[in-house]
């Protein structure tokens, strides 16, 4: 394995805050090894030049503005022009812990792999509807475990606010697609496809904030469950009855409400002992009792956005037909 030299990949949008937080992060890597950070100015109308100034004596940035194509077009630009042959995807909205390049390193010296992702954590900074969406998002209870843990049967699959792939694997599978959400796991699957391996650094964690409220939360998950049918057709082979979960559990919960009628009362007691654990457990993790009780809210959201995201979208392609591109325009950017 030759030595590995280190480029953050990082595509901004309007968010120059953003990128003073991680880059002030990116100050205080532990690590004793230099890197290059690429940022990459995706058509922004507020944009971070003046940031990137403050910072150009104390790190290595390259610094591009592009017109608008989207960030997976944007993080593609970024990687053919980094200097580095091991790129480290982040969203502009995400903090580095001190010692999160130092796991990195620690990781691939120890078991190389050509991508990786790691997991996200909520900040103590973070409001509470921040804590809580993180908390939906991430959690074993609800959809966050679909993707893959360090345990988990399938093959983990990483996302791109904290993904590290090879300049080797980016070569062979052109990088990201043009659809969004979903251009992730695409590039994921493609990967494999390539016939290289896909792995979780548990300790490579970073602050995702989640810039988000609760009617953008909504579309975001929502959107999530469009994608997922499209990226079935066009992988059949990373199909799994656990992505009908959210839609059976929309379904089952107004059959639980239907059946009251008869006064059968035992499947609404289950989904009232589910609602529960999520309680329990995020106040546990969050130490909050408003936060658990949003945690169990946003968990409902997720549920039906994404229930309803992938139930629609599963029917226009089984029975309409036709490309991706022209039933779901909304979800792909045009390069």
């Amino acid at each position: 394995m030759e030595d590995i030299s280190y480029s953050f990949i990082v595509p901004v949008y309007n968010r120059p805050d953003e990128v003073d937080e991680l880059l002030d992060s990116l100050l205080h890597q532990t690590i004793d090894k230099e890197f290059e950070i690429v940022i990459i100015e995706d058509g922004s109308d507020k944009d971070s030049q003046a940031v990137v100034e403050r910072y150009a004596d104390r790190l290595q940035i390259a610094y591009y503005f592009k017109e608008n194509s989207g960030p997976g077009d944007s993080r593609n630009f970024g990687m053919r022009n980094a200097k580095g042959n091991y790129f480290l995807v982040l969203d502009s909205d995400c903090i580095l812990p001190k010692n999160y390049l130092a796991e990195v390193e620690k990781e691939l010296q120890s078991n190389f792999v050509h991508c990786f992702g790691g997991p996200d954590a909520a900040h103590d900074s973070f409001s509470d509807v921040q804590k809580a969406i993180n908390y939906a998002m991430t959690s074993i209870f609800t959809t966050g475990g679909i993707r893959g843990k360090k345990t988990a049967v399938g093959k983990f699959q990483p996302r791109s606010f904290n993904m590290g792939i090879s300049k080797e694997a980016f070569s062979k599978t052109n990088g990201f697609g043009n659809i969004h959400p979903g251009e992730d796991p695409d590039l994921t699957f493609r990967i494999w496809d390539a016939g290289y391996e896909t792995r979780l650094f548990p300790n490579a964690f970073v602050y995702h904030k989640r810039r988000i409220d609760w009617n953008k939360f909504k579309v975001q998950v929502n959107k999530f469950g469009m994608v997922r049918p499209i990226l079935n057709h066009w992988h059949p082979s990373t199909k799994k009855l656990t992505y009908w979960f959210p839609t059976l559990f929309v379904v089952g919960f107004l059959a639980s409400i239907a059946v009251l009628l008869i006064k059968w009362y035992l499947p609404l007691l289950l989904y009232l002992a589910y609602f529960i654990l999520l309680f329990l457990d995020s106040l546990v993790k969050n130490k909050s009792l408003k936060i658990a009780f949003w945690s169990v809210y946003a968990s409902i959201i997720q549920f039906y956005g994404y229930g309803k995201g992938f139930l629609k979208s599963t029917f226009l392609l089984t029975f309409k037909g036709g490309e991706p591109e022209v039933l779901f325009p909304k979800l792909f950017f045009k390069k």
